[in-house]
């Protein structure tokens, strides 16, 4: 297992070059300059759109502009909002949530771009169920421009798709199924693997329907988890009002310079900072990488801009307002640099662990001042050892999970390699709450029981929705690798795949950001490059399309229809 997460930290190390995320932030300045400020439009004509006036029942496609938006969104509103956020702020800092909101503005752009152009190349040949996705922009974009190059755009379809169904498992479902087992176990203590059983049946019923019952569901719950996550988080910040504005220049300040460690937390560089706000960032509302074009290409419209200015909604709708809301909780409350949950009296002694691999000895286990350890439970304790480039000081984490036994709990340490011999920071031991469960403590910390009910329900209902739009983007990627026969198969392996992702696998913050990192990053080599190629086009076309919508020769040619019609799909069937 040791070697299997060196390679992903090295395969995470080169599709997160700084170049890589400068390249990507150029693209969204690119495309919002270049559409006049696209994210303007998003937020009006775009709200419109969504609410139903512009549906028409005549046009090719097979959900409404609201379902098409809210499938799209119940993939991008996940755990990503709710453990990514966490993820961030634990290895990054503060500072990481304002290189989020950097990316969440110009993802907007993004969005707009990359979903045009699914739409002008989606293949309708089948009017109520339209394919659609940059393997589609890439195949028949290329074979338009210069037929010779029908071949090279089938393959780079084919590529893409690839890096889409490495999303789809690891993103898209591992990561989702990880974080539901974890928090369920953490406060319940139902076995992580019953937990995976339970959510792929679920999941399993929803998605055996295709893209309306997708839509439908999506339509139904989205709405709903969304407005009752913003409730709690509301109530948090009510509940310490007087420290917003410190959180907020917090996060500011800390977005450019050093932040210092201050208990759980072992410090963090800009650049560090950059990083992770980013990666997270772009794994939540998944601007660049070609998903949810995918989702929004089953709208009923005839005009291809139309969607994307819906598009533009989901950065705004998911990193700008819910990722924020959850950053904010996780630092006014103070879980992310908590002080340690126990301390040893005697920390256990250094021991070797092979060439230039240290460890800890097996003791005891001090016992946190609330509560008990729980067997298998994972914790951590602060050493120095050598230079820690990402932290820009010496401290690092050296992991271990407690043991439980007749005998006593113990809590058998991991090893960190370091040509230096590590010492005790102070002999702490933190519990090592990961994603989900760091932002459910956040919120027990003001109501105890908030977090164990609210979060844990806000986290099976965002898990679970968007693993069921991610299995319809796999599914579209298999249809175009393999053709239709793929579909049973492949939702077969999808649900099994739920319940491998709660066989204890996975154990650290950095083994799950590791898995993510490369889900994403991954499609963004894919994706990237089509969007270069053919924005000109995208870009062409929302320009055209505004024209005629500020001439005034378009407009909606309806009343606008009632709000439960649009939910339900009914104005367009």
């Amino acid at each position: 297992m040791q070697e299997i997460n060196a390679f992903m930290d090295a395969l995470n190390g080169i599709l997160w070059h700084d170049s890589v995320l400068f390249l990507l932030l150029g693209t969204g300045i690119l495309f919002t300059f270049w559409s006049g400020f696209g994210q303007y439009r998003a937020l009006t004509h775009g709200v419109q759109v969504t609410r139903g006036v512009y549906d028409d029942a005549r046009d090719p496609g097979a959900i409404n502009h609201f379902q098409a938006l809210s499938a799209a969104l119940s993939a991008t509103v996940g755990l990503g909002n709710i453990g990514g956020v966490a993820l961030a702020i634990a290895l990054g800092g503060p500072g990481a949530v304002f290189w989020m909101w950097v990316v969440g503005f110009f993802g907007m752009a993004i969005k707009l771009t990359e979903v045009t152009l699914a739409m002008l190349y989606r293949n309708t040949d089948d009017p109520d169920n339209p394919h659609g996705g940059p393997m589609w922009v890439a195949s028949k974009g290329l074979a338009r421009m210069n037929p010779k190059l029908a071949g090279i755009g089938k393959v780079w379809g084919g590529i893409f798709c690839l890096t889409l169904l490495v999303s789809t498992i690891t993103g898209g479902n591992m990561f989702q199924a990880w974080n539901v087992g974890e928090i369920t176990e953490e406060y319940f203590g139902i076995p992580s693997v019953a937990v995976g059983i339970v959510m792929s049946l679920l999941v399993g019923g929803v998605i055996i329907g295709g893209i309306k019952r997708i839509g439908a569901v999506a339509a139904t719950l989205v709405p709903f988890m969304i407005g009752l996550y913003l409730l709690a988080s509301f109530y948090v910040l009510f509940m310490n009002a007087g420290e917003i504005p410190d959180m907020f220049r917090l996060i500011v300040t800390a977005a450019f310079s050093t932040e210092e460690a201050s208990g759980a937390f072992i410090g963090g560089t800009m650049g560090y900072a950059f990083l992770f706000g980013m990666k997270r960032a772009l794994f939540s509302n998944e601007a660049g990488q070609g998903s949810s074009p995918i989702a929004h290409s089953a709208a009923k419209t005839a005009e291809p801009v139309r969607e994307g200015v819906v598009a533009g909604l989901e950065p705004f709708i998911d990193t700008l307002i819910v990722c924020t809301l959850t950053a904010v909780v996780i630092l006014i409350t103070g879980v992310w640099n908590r002080p340690a949950e126990a301390t040893y009296e005697n920390p256990p002694a250094v021991v070797s662990a092979g060439a230039d691999r240290w460890s800890l000895e097996t003791l005891p286990a001090p016992q946190p001042e609330a509560g008990a350890w729980r067997d298998g439970e994972n914790v951590f304790t602060i050493v120095t050892a050598h230079e820690n480039e990402d932290a820009g000081n010496n401290l690092h984490r050296l992991g271990g999970f407690v043991r439980v036994t007749a005998g006593g709990t113990f809590i058998d340490w991991r090893s960190i390699s370091s040509e230096e011999r590590p010492q005790h920071v102070d002999g702490g031991v933190y519990a090592a709450f990961v994603g989900a469960t760091l932002t459910a403590k956040a919120f027990d910390s003001v109501t105890p029981g908030l977090g164990k009910w609210l979060v844990t329900l806000a986290v099976w209902l965002f898990a679970i929705s968007t693993m069921i739009s991610w299995s319809y983007y796999g599914e579209q990627g298999m249809i175009y690798l393999l053709g239709e026969r793929s579909v049973l198969p492949y939702k077969v392996a999808y649900c099994l795949l739920i319940i491998i992702a709660t066989m204890g696998f996975i154990r650290t913050d950095a083994q799950l950001d590791n898995l993510t990192g490369i889900g994403t990053g991954v499609m963004l080599f894919a994706n990237i490059p089509i969007m270069w190629l053919f924005g000109r086009q995208a870009m062409r076309a929302y320009h055209e399309y505004m024209g005629r919508l500020k001439d005034g020769r378009m407009g909606p040619d309806h009343p606008r229809p009632k709000l439960e019609d649009v939910i339900s799909g009914r104005d367009v069937s």
